[in-house]
């Protein structure tokens, strides 16, 4: 792909990334008017409605920093992990060292 045709792509998914994000939280903010019963009362369902939407936010956003600790912890682990296996070739390879050594009559 080209420069140009790269750039686009980049702007048609970042677009289409922030409408598809405000198209959502549009979906989730309560944008009807209050509605009255018979009696001239405001409906009660309105303020549960939006204490509903605000534990899904509130929800939607521990699940996500729960998978970015997640991420993170794994990412540690491996680094650990490739670090130890460094070190092991490491070692090996100067345990090698010295039995050629030995072998070639350098050392004793």
């Amino acid at each position: 792909m080209s420069k140009i045709t790269r750039r686009c792509s980049l702007r048609f998914s970042l677009f289409f990334l922030i409408s598809s994000l405000f198209q959502w939280i549009s979906g989730l903010a309560d944008s009807s008017p209050s509605l009255k019963s018979e009696d001239g009362s405001k409906n009660a369902s309105n303020g549960s409605s939006k204490k509903a939407i605000g534990l899904t936010v509130v929800l939607i956003c521990l699940g996500i920093l729960a998978t970015v600790a997640f991420s993170v912890l794994l990412f540690k682990i491996w680094q650990k992990k490739r670090r130890e296996a460094q070190q092991a070739r490491l070692l090996k390879l100067f345990e090698d060292d010295d039995e050629l050594e030995v072998e070639l009559g350098i050392r004793d």
